[in-house]
């Protein structure tokens, strides 16, 4: 089992021919991704990447019958490549675009309340199940088979936790990475779900950075339904009050959405919280092992 995606999964390109989806498509192909084609509005018919191109998600679905789309189309046009996807029944949509309304992004939450499909993003490097699936912009070669999972607010400290965890002799079953945006998809307390309902996974890794409650939502939940121990680390720890950082999610609007605040909540509930990133993965492998001792 896997948390998402697979092998098996058939995944479609949503601004396939544009200059990111290109490149990325070329870096899913190269990974072992089954990528089976995209969608570029007006160059249905034709091959791109020996790839077909197709006019609309609900054609791309019935003639490859991908479940997956990842969508690398400008912020004015995204919310609606989201909502077409939902629409024509993909399973897993992970939005990389960044930089989408958050007025856009309000009618998309409402829009898939009753779909059947699962959001990833935006503004997020995707999800990668280590050596059988990559959907999304993270540089493939770190992420080595293992059985460790990663949710994460950062992309780039998504890539060097797995670094570390492979450095440290373990390696990674999936990481899924959120999304910096104010409103994305699937939530810190949801994709620790997956992973703990995961039997390939033994630990979880929990990066998470300053604003919003999503690492304290997930916290509260871990305290309750635990199966597997957890490293958590929050970025922005020197952060001024009122002023984003990086991300636009990334801002402190209240005393619980500080770093030490979140990290005191994380550590009562029974996570192993570190100070600094360049501990993450010994931090798990480390205590990985007093588990099993």
């Amino acid at each position: 089992m896997s948390v998402l995606v697979n092998k098996d999964s058939k995944i479609i390109v949503q601004g396939f021919t544009g200059t990111e989806g290109t490149f990325h498509a070329g870096q899913m192909i190269e990974y072992g991704t089954k990528v089976v084609g995209g969608v570029t509005p007006g160059k249905g018919g034709t091959t791109h990447l020996d790839r077909p191109v197709f006019n609309t998600v609900a054609d791309a679905v019935k003639q490859t019958g991908a479940d997956v789309s990842i969508i690398f189309v400008p912020p004015a046009f995204a919310a609606d490549a989201i909502m077409e996807a939902a629409q024509a029944g993909i399973k897993l949509i992970v939005a990389i675009t960044e930089g989408i309304p958050t007025k856009d992004m309000i009618q998309v939450r409402d829009y898939l309340r009753d779909k059947e499909a699962r959001l990833v993003g935006p503004n997020c490097p995707g999800v990668i199940t280590a050596g059988e699936c990559k959907v999304g912009i993270m540089p493939g070669f770190v992420f080595q088979k293992g059985r460790i999972g990663i949710v994460s607010k950062s992309g780039t400290l998504t890539y060097e936790a797995a670094d570390q965890v492979v450095k440290a002799g373990a390696g990674i079953s999936t990481a899924i990475g959120i999304g910096g945006d104010p409103i994305i998809g699937t939530t810190t307390k949801e994709a620790v779900e997956l992973f703990m309902n995961d039997p390939e996974t033994d630990g979880i890794i929990m990066i998470g950075e300053i604003g919003r409650n999503l690492q304290a939502e997930a916290a509260r939940w871990i305290k309750n339904n635990s199966k597997n121990p957890v490293v958590g680390f929050i970025a922005g720890q020197t952060a001024p009050p009122g002023r984003r950082m990086g991300h636009a999610g990334a801002i402190v609007g209240g005393a619980d959405d500080t770093a030490a605040a979140k990290m005191k909540i994380m550590a009562e509930c029974g996570i192993h919280v570190v100070a600094s990133p360049a501990e993450i993965g010994e931090t798990m492998v480390r205590v990985l092992s007093k588990v099993s001792a």
